[in-house]
């Protein structure tokens, strides 16, 4: 029997990787599939993501910029491309497994609210339970796609899209990666939004800071990435200088930008917006539509409830509150 392009893809794997590298043909789904002729697992959970409706809604969600004025601020989609980007090439330059490092990269923020942060917060304040973004992303690839059936990806991509937030570290170095990949990503571009929202210029980052890393984005993020790759062995890290001033980094934009009135004035009316949305669908569940009838129906009302007011775009959310909350104008009835 000849050989399939997917075989032959894992013997390519088995032979140049690290020792350290996930391999696909070791990998393991909790419902059993026929192999593919064309591509890995982990190639096969990179395209279910890609193609899933959740991922699509990742355009017309917040990362940082409430409702921004301009056609080049990031939106959670753009960042997600952007973390695997980054997470791919220092996976490549370890010789890890890429598709792998790209799957978790794509599917780590599925379960972001509408509003970036400030949504998360919300529910996270009403929802029995609590609410975080990384397991609900797990939950979005385990329950809530193809309609309740999920899309049966590799126990290795999910505990990456689990853990790459803070917790426990994945069982894989490339969930790894991914996890320092968003840090990279999101610090980075956020200063280049932050730039073009006026909040501040290059000039305003620590001088220190800027000697470390440079003075424009590229410089930064090759800096960073360059040392991961110099420092990972065993592990996935920055030599202890970059890691240091990396995390000066983070309390600078913590200060100047996380809590800026111009970044975040609004965030307390999307806060409310979001809570009296999952307030009303939970207490009349008969309003919320038919695809999350098998959540209502298996879990109930607050559980289906958080399921759909967190997978609503910003602009949805806006709308759906609209409708239920603000009176029609009288010209509507004439």
């Amino acid at each position: 029997m000849p050989v399939s392009i997917r075989e032959h893809t894992e013997r390519i794997e088995r032979e140049t990787l690290s020792p350290l590298a996930a391999l696909s043909a070791n990998s393991k789904r909790d419902v059993f599939e026929q192999p593919d002729i064309l591509r890995t697992e982990f190639q096969r959970d990179r395209d279910r993501i890609i193609h899933c409706k959740t991922f699509r809604r990742l355009k017309l969600k917040t990362q940082v910029f409430l409702a921004p004025e301009g056609d080049h601020y990031r939106t959670r989609l753009t960042h997600t491309l952007e973390v695997a980007q980054i997470a791919r090439t220092i996976a490549r330059a370890l010789k890890l497994n890429e598709d792998l490092t790209e799957a978790i990269a794509l599917g780590h923020d599925l379960g972001h609210t509408p509003f970036g942060h400030a949504g998360e917060r919300a529910l996270d304040a009403v929802v029995s339970g609590g609410f975080k973004h990384y397991a609900q992303s797990v939950r979005v690839v385990e329950c809530l796609e193809k309609e309740g059936k999920g899309l049966n990806l590799t126990k290795e991509v999910r505990n990456g899209i689990m853990c790459h937030t803070n917790g426990d570290p994945a069982v894989t170095l490339e969930g790894r990666i991914v996890r320092l990949a968003d840090k990279i990503a999101y610090i980075n571009h956020d200063i280049d939004d932050a730039e073009r929202a006026g909040v501040l210029c290059e000039e305003d980052i620590p001088s220190h800071l800027r000697k470390v890393f440079g003075n424009r984005l590229s410089e930064r993020v090759n800096t960073m990435v360059t040392s991961v790759v110099a420092n990972s062995t065993d592990d996935i890290r920055m030599d202890p200088l970059t890691e240091e001033a990396f995390y000066d980094l983070h309390s600078f934009m913590f200060k100047k930008v996380y809590t800026n009135p111009i970044a975040k004035g609004e965030e307390g009316k999307a806060a409310r917006l979001i809570q009296q949305l999952f307030m009303y669908f939970r207490d009349n569940p008969e309003q919320m539509p038919q695809d999350v009838k098998h959540v209502l129906d298996r879990e109930g009302p607050e559980r289906a409830a958080c399921d759909y007011v967190a997978g609503m775009t910003d602009n949805y959310a806006i709308k759906i509150y609209q409708n239920v909350f603000i009176p029609l104008s009288w010209d509507v009835f004439n």
